[in-house]
């Protein structure tokens, strides 16, 4: 895994911070935080898109962010457990995952790996 996918998962993974901030943030403080991750969280991706496709980029980053905080809302928050949820992020997953498949045996076939 090169570092453009490193900054696709962790912009992913700020991407939960500060849409939970969104929608929890009380506080001045919360609210800062929330800001400053938008800001990562773009510049992540913006940067992975430099050398991606920009389209995978975005399913992944999107796909890892909706993901993240379905979870997140669950097992952080307190919302309750519901199985086609959970199922229904399962199958937005394999999507985002045979995506990235195919678009990483595209840029080998190419020669751009």
């Amino acid at each position: 895994m090169n570092r453009s996918w490193l900054y696709v998962i962790w912009g992913g993974i700020i991407e939960v911070v500060w849409v939970s901030g969104l929608k929890h943030a009380a506080t001045p403080i919360e609210w800062i935080i929330t800001v400053l991750a938008i800001g990562a969280s773009f510049y992540l991706i913006i940067q992975a898109a430099r050398r991606l496709p920009v389209g995978t980029v975005y399913a992944v980053f999107t796909g890892l962010g909706t993901a993240g905080t379905v979870a997140a809302e669950m097992l952080v928050f307190g919302e309750p457990f519901n199985w086609v949820k959970v199922l229904l992020t399962a199958v937005l997953l394999a999507g985002v995952v045979g995506l990235k498949l195919v678009t990483d045996s595209g840029a080998r076939e190419r020669g751009n790996a």
